[in-house]
């Protein structure tokens, strides 16, 4: 794994898994575990693995302790680190319970405590800030843990950071979405704001990529490797998905360039093809 601070590092964000027990079909119809395996398959393949791999948020579908055992035999195939954080579809205490092993989900206490930690990856610093509300799909930013984040931001000034949390906190225009996005997402931003080293602030819940500008920095959404939320900007849309083409977010960090944030796609699309013929002209 690359620790050098002067060489780049290279983060997966996965998000918004759905896991059921046993490779049930979520909704009845789509294989989340086959798409986690599919999305496994595509990172370790690619010309440059990931130093980490983030997951933001509804790692499984109902919270259960099978559904979490069934997503760690699949996780086991990662070799590179993985660090995880509770969506609206999670059970912190069935979380833990079932990853004991992951210290820094216990940083915060056990149980049903909120999952908010700090860690070090390589040059830069990740952030968990678990702004989800037991038994509802949106999610609340409260005074507790601003606090506790301000201080943690505050811990580290110089050090380029992701803040990670699932809700993104800002409006997207995809209505029955926004009904339970984050409250009190104007006081993280007067935090965010005040802590310039704050790179992105990544997250999950939309099941697609979306940016904004955000406290200064970029706040953003990635897409999910399994289904999408459909892209239907009438606030009266129904709440429906797509199976369009299933993705990730890789966060390189290069110590001359700063971060830059690729969108890549999940799954085999075939052979890689030139540009150029063997004596370096534009093939026609």
């Amino acid at each position: 794994m690359n620790t050098l601070t002067s060489a780049p590092y290279l983060i997966a964000q996965l998000t918004d898994l759905h896991i059921k027990a046993g490779g049930k079909l979520s909704y009845r119809l789509v294989d989340t575990a086959g798409a986690l395996h599919t999305a496994i398959d595509t990172l370790l393949a690619a010309p440059q693995q990931p130093d980490i791999v983030i997951v933001t948020g509804d790692l499984v579908d109902f919270g259960s302790e099978p559904e979490y055992r069934f997503l760690r035999d699949i996780l086991q195939r990662l070799p590179m680190p993985v660090r995880l954080l509770p969506g609206n579809h999670d059970h912190r205490a069935s979380l833990r319970g079932v990853f004991p092993d992951h210290d820094y989900l216990f940083a915060n206490g056990d149980g049903d405590a909120p999952v908010h930690y700090a860690i070090d990856a390589g040059p830069l610093r990740l952030i968990g800030f678990d702004c989800t509300v037991p038994g509802k799909p949106g999610g609340h930013a409260d005074d507790a843990g601003l606090a506790w984040l301000d201080a943690a931001l505050a811990a580290a000034r110089a050090r380029p950071t992701l803040v990670m949390l699932h809700h993104p906190p800002f409006y997207t225009g995809i209505g029955h979405m926004d009904e339970q996005g984050l409250d009190n997402a104007a006081a993280l931003e007067a935090v965010i704001a005040r802590h310039p080293q704050v790179e992105r602030v990544v997250c999950g819940h939309l099941h697609r990529h979306i940016t904004r500008r955000f406290g200064g920095t970029i706040a953003m959404t990635a897409p999910s490797p399994a289904h999408q939320v459909a892209l239907d900007l009438d606030p009266q849309a129904a709440s429906r998905f797509r199976m369009e083409p299933p993705g990730y977010l890789l966060h390189w960090w290069h110590p001359i360039h700063g971060l830059v944030t690729h969108l890549a796609a999940s799954g085999d699309y075939g052979a890689l093809h030139p540009f150029f013929d063997a004596d370096g002209k534009l093939i026609d």
